[in-house]
């Protein structure tokens, strides 16, 4: 957790994302890229020498119409002494049942971030933390160049003028192995997904594309990365 936390600085202080003052949500859907995120946060405040402020927020898409239980994330919020915000929602039941998406992932993604704005808005926060990391980059790039016929990726900041949100992302210099290594390490909670569309969706078929490529070109990842950085593409 050290070393992510050390990536994690590096990013914010790369790209300013962070500024005294700050009311950051940081949305948490339990998996261990979000719960990483929360966790490395929490740490840093005690040296990144910015006073800031976090509200963790989880949004249950009850998907089958069922809540899930997060109350392991209740509980490490409570430990580290940080808000805890649980909306239900209906999500899960509008994009599966009723819309009965063909593509489902883009529809889901765009219902998750209108609710968490509101959420974020809700509870006074001028920011919000999302856990995209390095390899997530990459696979939105692939995805929006073959997919969409367009070159771009997300940036690690975003300002929304519409929501007078700013989006930020501090783990975009860790690679994803590192952040499973560290909630293993730490023995992290993780609140497995309940999504039926879980494991069959064109991120991890992009993903095992990408993994494919840098066994057959050494260094794949890292040489596209570094064109991002270096802004190269547009995103970063």
């Amino acid at each position: 957790m050290q070393k992510l936390a050390g990536l994690m600085r590096r990013a914010i202080e790369k790209y300013d994302m962070i500024q005294p003052g700050d009311r950051i949500a940081v949305g948490v859907s339990g998996g261990k890229d979000s719960v990483a995120l929360l966790v490395g946060l929490a740490k840093l405040k005690e040296y990144i020498g910015i006073d800031y402020e976090i509200v963790a927020i989880t949004l249950d898409p009850c998907f089958n119409g069922v809540e899930t239980d997060y109350s392991p994330i209740a509980k490490l919020c409570e430990e580290l002494g940080i808000p805890y915000v649980l909306k239900r929602t209906e999500i899960g039941q509008i994009v599966f049942d009723v819309r009965n998406e063909s593509n489902p992932c883009s529809l889901c993604a765009r219902m998750r971030r209108g609710c968490l704005h509101d959420a974020a808005k809700e509870n006074g926060c001028n920011k919000i933390a999302l856990g995209h990391h390095y390899d997530d980059a990459i696979e939105t790039f692939i995805m929006n160049l073959f997919q969409e016929g367009r070159v771009g990726c997300f940036q690690p900041v975003t300002y929304l003028s519409r929501k007078d949100l700013t989006m930020i992302r501090p783990m975009v210099m860790a690679e994803e192995s590192m952040i499973s290594a560290a909630v293993h390490h730490e023995n992290l909670p993780v609140v497995k997904s309940k999504c039926p569309a879980d494991g069959n969706t064109n991120r991890e078929k992009t993903k095992e594309w990408i993994r494919m490529m840098d066994k057959e070109s050494k260094g794949f990842k890292k040489r596209l990365y570094g064109a991002l950085e270096r802004g190269h593409i547009s995103g970063f």
